[in-house]
Parts: structure tokens; C-alpha cells; sequence
């Protein structure tokens, strides 16, 4: 007996928006008319975009596993954004200024802007610029980037609800993309967006940050919001149709089935292999739910994602069983 597939076609599709401009390589995400994944009934013409995150200063919160890859660059954000690209193959990069943080360094606004010249200097592929938090803090740090960046189409993480207003006006003048964030709440998705559209943002340069839980810690409430976001998007809404950038590594990594040491927990394991995994399933889950940017923290879980894309976009690495 055979099985006949007949394909839903969509009212909507989700925006096409393009990171890096200027000196950068351009990489561009979304574009999609169909469900996520869902190939035999929909047009995907980019795959999900892999970045790796780096930081300003070094990371003293991230779990030893996580930065066993990244040894004798942390803290040093060109030289990890080289590793990233040439090393370990990422699509993009993030650089999170977690030491602009007034309690985790306070280093200041022009201090940021010098990293990211450093990154951009470094290597030409798109940059994800990650502040403190939202608050003035957050503003003057990514307003002072955004001057010193202009023109490279970085994408600012981000604006808020309560705070989006200086972001907007400065994405709009340097010519950048700007992540709306939310907390893993459609409507309020919703209304940022219209919030941002009537700051003169462009739609086409926004992305949705819905906000992420890891495995175990939110992800089934992350997945089905995110669910909802897709549906409402192909549905035909305009404010809701932008691809949607996760920030997994960061949210995997603080589960402590993630970082807890096998000396800790005898039972669980080597911790790397099991930080890897609880990385893997939570980004694994959001691709499923519609991310078309993931920001990954270790460069395996990268390596392996990218199998797997092979695997459902029918595209195979060279020599490779990409489908096991």
C-alpha cells in the first residue's frame, strides 16, 4: 500500500533577511514557505545558519567541557573568531561583551567597540553582537558598537519590550540587523515587532529571539511558542514572519546534568560527552521548532548538527554515511 503525501501550501513565508554587509561575506537565513524540515511540501532555499560564540573576556561561568576547544584563546576574541571560522567551521560568529557587565568586568563602551573592530579585522564572516543585559548599559555598549561597525550589517542582540528604542535608531543609522527579543511569549514577540516597524526598522533586518529553555529546563514551552510563532508567520502575519535566532549553547550549558563533573555525579558519565549531548538535543529540538540561527558553544556539537542537516536536506558530506 502506498502512502500519498499531500503537500499543505502556505499563505505566508518567512522572511529572507541577510547578516553581514560591507566588508563581510553575506550569509543569508529564512526564506522558507513550509513547516520546519518539511522539504517534500515546501521551498527552503537556505539552510539554518550555525554560530559559535565567543567573549570579550574569559569566561569564568562556562563549564570546564565547554572550554577545553576554545584553550588559549579565551578572552581573546580575534583569536577565538579565527579558531571558530578555520578551525571548526562556523557559519557566523557571536561576540558576547559579557565583560561590559558592570559586575563582570564593567570594561566600557569604547573598549567593546575595539573588540569588534578586532573581530571584524580578524575575519569576514557576519558578527552577532551580544551586550551585557537589557538596560542603558546595553544601549551605550551596542550604540558606540554599532558606530564603530558601521556599515558591516552586524546583527545587535537586542531589544526588548521595555527597551528597544536606542537600539532601533541605531540599527536603522549604521546599517545593521537588530534581534528583537521576547520572553518565550508570542504576543509579546508580536508586539515588539510592530513596536520596532513603527521605529522605521526594517522587517527584512529583524530577527525573533523568542528566548530558549535547554533540555529539561523550558525547552518543550520554548518549542511550542516557537511552534505557534511559525504557524502564525505562514498563517500570513507580517509582524511575526522574521527567522528566528536561538541561542542554545548558553542555555545547554547551564543545566547542571550539562556542567556538573563525573567526580559530582559518578553516574552520569564523562561530562563532556554529556555536555555535548544535552547541547546537541536542545539544538537538535529547535531546529525542529523553526530556528534558522543557532549559536552553539562547543565546536562538536557543531560538527554534528551539520551531519544531520546533510542528512535532511539530502545534501551528504563528501565520503560521508550522513545519515546514520
Amino acid at each position: 500500500m502506498s502512502l500519498e503525501l499531500k503537500p499543505k501550501k502556505w499563505a505566508g513565508a518567512i522572511r529572507a533577511v541577510t547578516l553581514g554587509s560591507g566588508s563581510r561575506k553575506p550569509v543569508t537565513v529564512g526564506g522558507g514557505n513550509g513547516l520546519p524540515l518539511h522539504t517534500f511540501e515546501g521551498v527552503f532555499p537556505h539552510r539554518p545558519a550555525f554560530a559559535l560564540e565567543i567573549t570579550d573576556v574569559d569566561p569564568a561561568r562556562w563549564a570546564e567541557a565547554a572550554r577545553g576547544p576554545w584553550d588559549g584563546v579565551l578572552g581573546s576574541p580575534a583569536a577565538a573568531a579565527r579558531r571558530a571560522l578555520r578551525e571548526f567551521g562556523a557559519d557566523l560568529v557571536m561576540l558576547h561583551l559579557c565583560g561590559t557587565h558592570p559586575d563582570r568586568g564593567n570594561r566600557t563602551p569604547e573598549e567593546a567597540a575595539a573588540d569588534v573592530r578586532a573581530v571584524l579585522d580578524a575575519v569576514d564572516v557576519p558578527l552577532i553582537v551580544k551586550g551585557p543585559g537589557a538596560g542603558p548599559r546595553q544601549n551605550d555598549v551596542l550604540a558606540r558598537v554599532a558606530e564603530e561597525a558601521k556599515g558591516e550589517g552586524l546583527a545587535l542582540h537586542s531589544a526588548c519590550q521595555e527597551d528597544y528604542k536606542t537600539l532601533a535608531a541605531v540599527a536603522v543609522a549604521y546599517g545593521h540587523i537588530l534581534v528583537a527579543e521576547s520572553p518565550i511569549d508570542m504576543n509579546i514577540a508580536k508586539q515588539l515587532n510592530i513596536l520596532l516597524a513603527d521605529a522605521s526598522v526594517d522587517m527584512n533586518r529583524t530577527l525573533i529571539d523568542p528566548l530558549t529553555g535547554g533540555l529539561g529546563y523550558g525547552l518543550e514551552y520554548t518549542y511550542s511558542v516557537m511552534e505557534r510563532i511559525r504557524l502564525a508567520a505562514l498563517g500570513g502575519d507580517a509582524m511575526l514572519n522574521a527567522p528566528m535566532i536561538c541561542l542554545a549553547g548558553e542555555e545547554a550549558w547551564k543545566a547542571k546534568e550539562a556542567k556538573a563533573s563525573s567526580r559530582q555525579e559518578p553516574r552520569w558519565g564523562d561530562e563532556r560527552r554529556r555536555g555535548i549531548h544535552w547541547e546537541l538535543a536542545t539544538a537538535l529540538a529547535l531546529i525542529e521548532a523553526g530556528a534558522e540561527v543557532l549559536v552553539l558553544r562547543h565546536p562538536e556539537t557543531l560538527a554534528r548538527l551539520r551531519t544531520q542537516l546533510d542528512c535532511w536536506f539530502g545534501d551528504p558530506a563528501p565520503g560521508g554515511d550522513s545519515c546514520r
